[in-house]
């Protein structure tokens, strides 16, 4: 019974160090063994490793981005307005056993990582009017002044063994004495755009009607010029054809008297039936049966 007691113990012994020579890492991880509180091996290579029990010991950081949302804090443009800025960063550890030689923590790692963003931002930020931040042109354009902030930030950071991925601006709050300054000059610049727009507009709609008109003269000095050529024919092709139905005296006589009669006709029309004619005219020679 004593062996069977002796043989459990023993097992159990064999089965502590076998676990305390090994240890495992995981896909988002590093590893850093250590040795008398000294590195002496860090792996990022997944799977099981081993190490000398109760000699080494280990300690795992992540590899996966993190995201730190920063607390807002105040900051002064170049025209001494106040403005608080709202951000986050994302972050990853680069070299693990930098990151443990200076930070040690994660949360080490956020307060310096706060410290810096802080200061990159205030001196960004510092460089530019408040008019340069909070404007109605295209978001675009800032984007600038985040890649500043965030290379700034970066290339600080790598001396802890950090990589930052980026510095986003979630928001900017503006003080209660500055909002309506900020406001009254949005709302102007609104205007600016509206005028400006409508201005164009107006020129345009100008431009186009400019444009009809001149068409719409062409038209009507066009037909009006075939309408004058077509009358100017149709008189010509009037003349030629009574030129050839009165082609004798006698037709003619007879065209003449045609007209003298609907003379007479057309001044009959009104109530007085008068009509006063010289003796020598043919329609009175007609009348008084003394013509041809």
């Amino acid at each position: 019974m004593k062996k069977g007691i002796l043989f459990g113990a023993i097992a159990i012994l064999l089965i502590i160090l076998v676990c305390s020579c090994m240890y495992t890492v995981g896909e988002d991880q590093y590893v850093c063994t250590f040795r008398f509180s000294e590195i002496v091996n860090t792996t990022s290579t997944s799977g099981l490793h081993f190490k000398i029990p109760f000699i080494d010991s280990v300690k795992y950081f992540s590899k996966a981005t993190q995201l730190y949302d920063i607390p807002p804090s105040a900051v002064l443009t170049s025209d001494k307005q106040n403005m608080t800025v709202d951000c986050y960063i994302l972050w990853n550890i680069q070299d693990p056993q930098q990151f443990y030689r200076a930070l040690g923590t994660t949360a080490v790692a956020e307060d310096r990582l706060d410290a810096i963003t802080y200061t990159a931002l205030k001196i960004a930020l510092g460089n530019l009017k408040q008019s340069d931040i909070i404007n109605m042109n295209d978001g675009g354009e800032r984007n600038d002044i985040y890649e500043s902030i965030t290379s700034t930030v970066s290339q600080q950071a790598k001396a802890y063994g950090i990589e930052v991925e980026d510095v986003k601006i979630k928001r900017f709050d503006l003080p209660d004495s500055n909002q309506n300054a900020v406001y009254t000059r949005m709302i102007s610049e609104r205007n600016q755009m509206a005028e400006k727009y409508t201005a164009n507009g107006n020129f345009e709609a100008s431009k186009i009607r400019n444009d009809v008109d001149k068409q719409v003269n062409i038209m009507i000095s066009n037909a009006e010029a075939e309408a004058a050529k077509l009358e100017a024919e149709g008189e010509a092709e009037y003349m030629r054809l009574l030129a050839e139905a009165y082609n004798t005296p006698e037709k003619q006589d007879f065209y003449e008297f045609i007209l003298a009669l609907d003379a007479l006709k057309a001044s009959l029309t009104g109530e007085d039936k008068t009509i006063i004619l010289d003796q020598n005219s043919a329609l009175a020679q007609i009348l008084m049966g003394t013509g041809k």
